[in-house]
């Protein structure tokens, strides 16, 4: 690589970094590229040379965010010797702790739409695909007779339940709860479902 191909990769990485920093204290709202280029010391208009557009640099930062994520699931997945069960609701608790320690990237995770005639690139989709992994996993083991399709569908429905759940137990109005008892929620619901789940199987 040329010496100036590592400048701009530097760059680059430095703008994502700033812009990550930038969300994480400001809101997805509070992203503005002149400070941007101010902080990492380029022209406002060299910004687009090191992406395409702020759609991409919203999307590479999500991709950290979704990385990050992706290891605390994975901690809470191996953490001790757990029945599949315990193991869903470890990987909510997870869900639900890191979404409260990194509240406005995880936001702007689910903000951040695209323009209508535009698609999300092949990187960000597997990105998102490969966390239910952490769902899917467990929910082969209890149900082993179950298509593929059939428990991507309940993973899906399983993380949606969780998901709604931390938005609104986050929400900094009327409905905020308080962290130890929307975890004990979440438990409550996991356990529930599961236990529903496996009782219409049988």
């Amino acid at each position: 690589m040329s010496k100036a191909l590592e400048r701009r990769e530097k760059l680059r990485i430095d703008l994502i970094l700033a812009a990550e920093r930038m969300v994480a204290s400001r809101g997805l709202a509070g992203l503005k590229t002149r400070d941007l280029a101010r902080e990492i010391g380029c022209a406002n208009g060299a910004v687009y040379n090191l992406v395409t557009d702020l759609d991409e640099l919203i999307l590479r930062v999500g991709s950290r965010t979704l990385h990050r994520l992706d290891e605390a699931l994975s901690a809470a997945q191996s953490a001790g010797d757990l029945s599949p069960q315990e193991t869903l609701v470890r990987i909510a608790i997870a869900y639900c702790d890191f979404a409260a320690e990194n509240l406005e990237l995880w936001r702007a995770l689910f903000e951040h739409r695209m323009e209508a005639d535009k698609t999300l690139p092949e990187w960000s989709i597997e990105d998102q695909m490969q966390l239910f992994r952490h769902i899917y996993q467990p929910l082969a083991a209890l149900f082993p007779k179950r298509s593929r399709e059939e428990l991507g569908i309940t993973a899906r429905s399983l993380f949606s339940a969780v998901h709604g759940m931390v938005a609104l137990g986050l929400e900094q109005k009327l409905v905020a709860v308080p962290l130890p008892a929307l975890r004990k929620e979440i438990t409550v619901l996991v356990r529930a479902m599961i236990d529903g789940l496996i009782a219409r199987a049988v």
